[in-house]
Formats: C-alpha cells, structure tokens, sequence
C-alpha cells in the first residue's frame, strides 16, 4: 500500500500566543473535525454550535462570531494540549465516526452511497487508495516488454505517468509544447487564474497547503505541475516541442504506430503496445468567422496566445466575448488600457464568492500544514459543497412553465437569487444592469465566479460593453450591426476554443482502415468518455462527454480516468493479452443513455449556443452524470465489456 498523507505534515511546536492568533484564521467547521480526531471525543460534535448547509461559496455555514469565538477558545485548549504531549493521536476514527463526521461538517446527511467515495478522497488512513497496484504478480520481463504513449503532458498526462510509474510499465510522453502544464502553460493572459478552489484543484495524493490564492493564478499553478513532474521523475520521459500527426492501429502487430513530428520538423515513427490521449479539450484557440477579420492593421490575437511584446497602455482595446476568459482578462485591462470595449454576444452568469480573488493568510498556510487532518476535512468541505448538489438545477422539468428564463422551480428560485446579486452590484445603472442579466436559464452556459470584479470593471468610466453585434471588421475599427464604427488600436479574441473536435488535427486510424474522425462526424461519443469500438488499446482522459459543468473537479474526474485505463493495463498485462477492444453493445448502451439524459438537461437548451452542443445542438461535450455514479463505474473496467486478444 502506497501511503502518502501524514494527519499533518509538521508538529506543533509554537508558543501559546502564536497558535490562538493562527486559530482566527481558521475555517471553523473543519477546525471542528480536526479536534475530534486530536481528542477522540464524538461528544464535541453534541453541542448547539452547528455548521449549517453550505450557500454561495459560505465555507464559516453562518456561523455566529461568537460560535466561532467559542470554538476557537476550545481549540486553543485542545491544541496546547496536543503540542505538549508530543503530537500524539488517539486511534483511528470508524468508518461510522467519519461518516457522522462528513454529515456534520456539510450541514446535512451525507447519503451512504457517497461515503465509500469520500472515504477514499478523504485519505485518512493516509493511503492513496488510487495507487496503481497489481493483483498478481508480474516479472519485471514482462512489464518492459509493455511500452505506453501518452500524448499530451497536461494535468492528465502527468497523472497517467505517475500511476504508470508506479505500475513500472514504460512511458513515453509526447508533448507539443516546450513545457509541461498543458493549459496552464499555454494560457498567460492577464488574470488567468483556476476557476475552482485551488485546496481541491490539485492532485488527491499530491496536495500543496502553500497556494497563495483560495483560486490561484496561472503562475502558481504552473509552477505545481511543473513540481509534480520533477518530484515524481516524469520529465526524463517526455519529448518536448514533439507533435503528433497520425496514430494507425496495426492489427498484424496488435500495435499502434504513431507518427510524430520533431522540434527540427522531421517525421518520425514511435511503436506502443497502448496509447493514451491526454490533450485536453480546450487548447485549439477558435477565432471568430467575421467578415474582415484579417484585414485589421492593428496587432490582434487570441487570449489564449497572448502577446505580451504590445504594451496596452493608453491604447484603445477591444475585447471580444464574455466567457471565462474574457471575465478574467477585462477586469486587469480596463486599468491599463486607455478605453477598453467589451463586445457581448451573451451576458454570463456569476456565482458570488468572496475568495475568488482574496489571499491565503499565513496563520491559514499553518493551520493546513499543523493541525492533524484539518487540510483533508478543508478538501472535503470544497469537494461535498461544489458536487452534485447543483445537478438537479441543471435537470429540466418539462412541466415548469417558464422554459425561457429558466428550467425548473429550484432554476428560476436559483436565477432570483443570482439577479439580487447583480442589482446590488449595478442597480444604480439600469441600463447596464439590463444588458448583464443573461436572458437565457442558469447553467446552460459556464457559470462564472464572482467578486464583483467583472462588473465593478464595466462599470468603469474607460470602459463599454457593447451589444450590438458585429458586422465587420475594417483596419482601423470593428462595425457593428448598426453601422456604428468602433474605433481600436488592438483586438483580443476571447472567443474560445474548438472544444468538440476531439483529437483534431491527428489523424487517428483504427482497425480495418478506420477512421475516427469520419465515425465520429460532429457528434464523437466514447463509452465513458475513454473508449472506442475498432480502436483497440486507445484510451481518452478528458474525452467526449467527460467535461463537468455542474460541479467536482476536473482532476478528480482524471483521476477517476486514469485509474480505469490503468485496470484496463493491469487485465492485458496480468492475462498475457495484446489488444482490449470495447465493444459494440455497451458503446452503444452508453452513448443512447447519455443522448437521451443530455436532452433532459438545461445545456440543451433551444435557442442558446454553448461550447458543450456540436453545430446541430447536440450535447457532446459536457457529463450529465453524478460524480460518485462516474467514480463507480471507473473504479475498474467490467472486462465483459470489452474483446480481448
């Protein structure tokens, strides 16, 4: 058994003064957990001080300033204590404790469904329970005589070396790019930063209890990634600056041959007995089909290939779109540009959260590396509180008669409470207030985070947000429907990405010539988002249907991923097979239960474009499962489901 967590990862040895000033800081329900684990006492948990369910982004669950006042004073005791007995613990908790645990610290009955799959994110018997481990023993001959391509050196990527690392099977890592990181180190615009709490948007094995950011920037993040890949000795295996072109299935060698291009432009050919893509789905910038784009004088580019060189002071800006991305970059331009010009095709809807931009204190940083289990259970409370309690809100009932604004009665009382959150933050200007309320239901498009940055920015007098839209683009301006020219001296696009074209531009060619480009058209699917029937030994992180827009994290659907894929080695391995092909039937079973849950969902919705729908309007993008129903399907591959050879 791999064991990685410690209950902390240093001991307590400051003074009394300096621990009752590090308590302010604490998140006080998860302070709460740490101090049943020090004492081993359930009878904490008795009293009338109470965590209440968590809303909008409320860690504290309106706790009273004299609730937490209390229970700091009784940390306070408990901890000195603790120091002065060396760091000692109690036994472990039961399975049962932990559960009332996981209840208490959420504010309502965590279901008995979700247990076993908190229990193993939790980690506090400090076991990786996702660690890569054989049921029979394999010679080592037998292990090298099996070789993994990954593609990509992402978050997944990295993830998927790490657990083969592990398996001791040879990896090869082939990386476009000159560093690893994927997204994180293509992306460096002003103000990129996670969107998800960065104490769960990291790697369950591999936390960091020193983010400087409750939702850190770029810079940190590509820094963890790049940590990740020295410590865990991933880098010696990647081919850097090296592009796939075309990976053909070789059924007379039950191998792949992939064609790679090389940093000085030569074609090469790489052999693997499995492959594993991890390219992501968003790093094909798309630019706008606009009539003249190409005719602008001016420098113009995609947020996602800023260009650094041009200095925006003074200047008179246009950005284009209001996705993610635009949220984060307009805010840091509106204060170095002259004018900046926003133009909307949609307004986006904002979940208000006051950490989205705040620091991590010091006396927090401690808390998380000090205090016996108090970064697991903060992990917990961010996981719990961000998952599938959102999906109901995304499910469309049918019979709610207001399918325009919104698709149930828990999504309009939802969309209320997002609106009150708009007119305290622009009521004052209704003219602007009417142009940034989306006219469109919650959750049929990403759901941006909110300190009030983005309309704080609009609301600036350099700034414009446009809506009409546009006709033209000349040399010197953008002309809108109306005819009005808008004069610019730089054009950033944040118009996002080709999200659906799955492993595009690589060809990808399968048994008996085929091609999965021309099988998928614009609708790809894969049984659970990893496999495909005439492609044997090919696995997808982060493939079709696997996005998630009602919440979790990306990295623990990842994970969920890679240790599918690696079950799936361990059965080729072990049974001496050469080739795993899924089959028809469960493909198929997959892929009409997703189509049909999809089109109940509110990402579905008529009448309104979103990255998750192909040009028809089809979802293909986004997961319309629970989280704990994905993490049992991918616990391991039922091997029924797939030809062995």
């Amino acid at each position: 058994m791999t064991v990685r967590l410690k209950p902390a990862e240093e001991k307590i040895t400051q003074d009394d003064a300096f621990i009752a000033h590090a308590l302010k800081s604490a998140n006080v329900p998860t302070l709460m957990m740490s101090l049943v684990h020090i004492t081993g006492d359930m009878s904490l948990l008795e009293g009338p001080i109470r965590p209440r369910r968590v809303v909008n982004g409320d860690y504290e669950s309106s706790m009273t300033g004299e609730e937490k006042a209390q229970v700091r004073a009784h940390a306070l005791e408990i901890l000195k204590a603790y120091r002065d007995r060396g760091c000692t613990l109690p036994p472990p908790l039961s399975e049962k404790q932990i559960h009332a645990l996981m209840s208490f610290l959420v504010g309502e009955a965590v279901p008995e469904e979700y247990v076993p799959m908190m229990v193993e994110e939790l980690a506090l018997d400090g076991v990786d329970h996702r660690a890569f481990r054989w049921d029979q023993p394999v010679s080592p001959e037998n292990k090298q005589k099996f070789k993994v391509l990954i593609i990509g050196a992402g978050m997944s990527g990295l993830l998927a070396a790490i657990r083969l690392q592990e398996a001791g099977i040879p990896y090869e890592i082939v990386e476009k790019n000159q560093a690893v990181g994927g997204t994180w180190f293509e992306n460096s615009y002003p103000g990129c930063r996670v969107d998800s709490p960065n104490h769960f948007y990291s790697f369950s094995f591999e936390p960091n209890h020193g983010w400087p950011e409750y939702f850190s920037r770029r810079d940190e993040l590509f820094a963890y990634f790049n940590r990740c890949a020295d410590k865990f000795g991933i880098r010696p295996h990647i081919r850097f600056s090296t592009e796939v072109v075309s990976a053909r299935y070789c059924e007379d060698e039950l191998l792949w041959r992939v064609t790679v291009r090389t940093p000085a432009g030569n074609q090469e050919t790489l052999r693997a007995n499995v492959v594993i893509t991890a390219v992501g789905q968003l790093n094909r910038p798309r630019l706008p089909d606009i009539k003249g784009r190409d005719s602008f004088a001016g420098p113009s580019w995609h947020s996602a290939n800023w260009q650094h060189q041009h200095d925006l002071n003074g200047k008179t800006v246009a950005v284009i779109g209001t996705g993610a991305s635009a949220f984060q970059i307009v805010p840091e331009v509106a204060k170095a540009a002259g004018r900046l010009k926003v133009f909307q095709r949609s307004a986006p809807w904002m979940f208000p959260n006051a950490q989205y931009h705040a620091l991590v204190s010091e006396e927090k940083k401690w808390l998380l590396r000090h205090v016996p289990y108090y970064a697991r259970w903060y992990r917990f409370l961010l996981f719990y509180a961000g998952s599938d309690a959102l999906l109901p809100a995304c499910t469309v009932d049918p019979r709610w008669p207001h399918q325009q604004r919104s698709i149930s009665k828990l999504n309009d009382r939802i969309r209320e409470n997002l609106i009150a959150n708009y007119r305290r933050q622009v009521g004052d200007n209704p003219e602007l207030l009417d142009k940034v309320i989306p006219k469109y239901p919650p959750f049929v498009k990403r759901v941006l985070v909110d300190n009030g940055s983005w309309l704080a920015a609009l609301k600036r007098p350099n700034v414009e947000l446009i809506t009409e839209e546009i006709r033209e683009i000349v040399p010197d301006a953008i002309v809108d429907t109306h005819g009005h020219r808008h004069r610019v001296d730089i054009i950033v696009y944040a118009t996002g990405f080709y999200a659906n074209r799955f492993l595009w531009p690589m060809e990808i060619t399968g048994k008996g010539g085929a091609d999965l480009r021309e099988i998928w058209g614009d609708e790809p699917h894969a049984y659970l988002g990893i496999t495909v029937p005439q492609f044997p030994n090919l696995f997808m992180l982060y493939g079709p249907s696997t996005n998630l827009a009602h919440g979790g994290s990306i990295i623990f659907h990842s994970e969920c991923q890679v240790r599918y894929v690696m079950g799936c080695i361990k059965a080729l391995v072990e049974r001496g097979a050469a080739a795993m092909e899924c089959k028809e039937e469960p493909f198929r079973r997959y892929v009409d239960e997703y189509t049909k849950v999809c089109a109940a969902m509110v990402w579905a919705h008529p009448g309104t474009r979103n990255w998750y729908k192909n040009e028809r309007g089809v979802v293909v993008n986004t997961s319309p499962w629970r989280l704990v129903d994905y993490w049992k399907w991918t616990r391991a591959p039922e091997l029924s489901d797939y030809d062995l050879r």
